[in-house]
């Protein structure tokens, strides 16, 4: 995928051609986990992004001794390249190669293309769960140079920070609180936070949920008053899987350096006392 800043993506065909090399493991991370039991590449790890991947009792994701035990436990060690792909356009796997990255594990990549896309291809699938020997996975500590904190996100207002809102339109504008079905995660109040762009996270790929090209993709961030030089840019949605999605194409696909993932996002946002919020279509 040379066209990209970074070697970031494999294809679906070298996958097929690499399921039993013992450098790699794959992983998939589902918006719906119950899609892994029903079929998923053979030998691939499944996730389940809230049951195996949140804090059990905060909201927040699992700190770094619990993210390295997880991975270990799994037959995940510091020497293997991660291979990800999930459903929906891949937006939770693209959440967990962020959430690799932050404790430091760079050998990680994103298939280009769905789940559905493996399967569609008419590919080989399994409902075999692989059991791999216990490694060991170190990390290190978290790099918050590509994670946003809402203090961070309010000293943006009066900053030279691009704010991006990927969520759908009707969330941006505050006609909903969250996406159908989701209503019980949703924030106070509707909105988006004061001069944000809105860009849904899947204008970034195709129909088959492939990546746009790195000229489209610039294109479509730089109509949209997101990339403007090198100035910042943070990324958010409701609880942080679709702008991690969004924070990939950025930093990772078009190179922009200083780019970083507000996790807490609207759900967070949007039922703190006194956080500025506007509604309104997109401008």
């Amino acid at each position: 995928m040379s066209e990209y800043a970074n070697d970031v993506l494999v294809e679906t065909d070298w996958l097929a051609e690499h399921l039993d090399d013992d450098s790699i493991r794959i992983v998939e991370v589902d918006e719906n986990p119950d899609l892994y039991a029903e079929a998923h590449i053979p030998g691939a790890i499944g996730f389940d992004w809230k049951e195996d991947l949140q804090d059990p009792v905060r909201r927040d994701f699992l700190d770094a001794e619990a993210f390295g035990e997880l991975m270990g436990s799994r037959g995940i060690s510091n020497d293997h390249t991660v291979i990800l792909y999930g459903d929906r356009n891949n937006w939770f796997a693209a959440y967990t190669y962020w959430y690799f990255r932050y404790y430091g594990h760079d050998n990680v990549k994103l298939v280009n293309g769905p789940r559905e896309k493996w399967i569609d291809e008419g590919r080989e699938t399994s409902t075999e769960v692989p059991s791999y020997s216990a490694a060991t996975f170190t990390t290190q500590a978290g790099d918050d140079s590509i994670r946003a904190y809402r203090d961070q996100v309010k000293d943006a207002l009066d900053a030279d920070t691009r704010l991006v809102d990927v969520r759908s339109p009707a969330e941006y504008a505050g006609e909903v609180l969250a996406m159908e079905g989701y209503e019980q995660e949703g924030a106070q109040v509707g909105g988006h936070i004061p001069g944000a762009a809105s860009v849904p996270w899947a204008s970034a790929v195709e129909e088959d949920g492939t990546f746009k090209s790195a000229d489209d993709l610039r294109a479509l961030y730089t109509e949209k008053g997101v990339l403007d030089g090198e100035t910042p840019v943070i990324a958010y949605c409701r609880i942080g899987e679709r702008s991690a999605h969004t924070w990939f194409v950025l930093h990772e696909l078009l190179g922009q350096d200083d780019v970083r993932n507000y996790d807490g996002s609207w759900s967070e946002w949007g039922s703190l006392v006194g956080a500025p919020v506007a509604v309104g279509p997109t401008p």
